[in-house]
């Protein structure tokens, strides 16, 4: 790919990026949201983490696409801590500290 099509490439990324987010802030920013939508964008960080983690664990690339053990477990104590203490922060700090202690064990 050539360097002027990257470009293209990122400055049409840039553009709708910008009309999306315009769409929210600029239009309807300064009216209240239905409850309906308050709701749903309540669930929206809920849903963005585990997506971004998912193919980390399942399909690790440090492994050629093969789960592992650590990686297998630090998930599921981030997960029991989340649903324990529900909180993201000491979900996610537990979950790292397994996988570095799964790592200092099994490494």
């Amino acid at each position: 790919m050539s360097s002027g099509t990257i470009w293209f490439i990122i400055a049409c990324l840039g553009v709708l990026t910008y009309l999306t987010r315009f769409i929210f802030l600029g239009i309807v920013g300064d009216r209240p949201m239905p409850p309906w939508i308050l709701r749903h964008l309540r669930f929206t960080g809920v849903a963005v983490l585990p997506a971004l983690v998912a193919p980390l664990i399942l399909w690790p690339e440090a492994n050629g696409g093969e789960p592992d053990a650590a990686r297998l477990i630090a998930a599921g104590a981030a997960l029991a801590v989340g649903i324990w203490r529900k909180d993201v922060i000491q979900a996610v700090i537990a979950g790292g500290l397994t996988m570095a202690a799964m790592g200092w064990l099994l490494g």
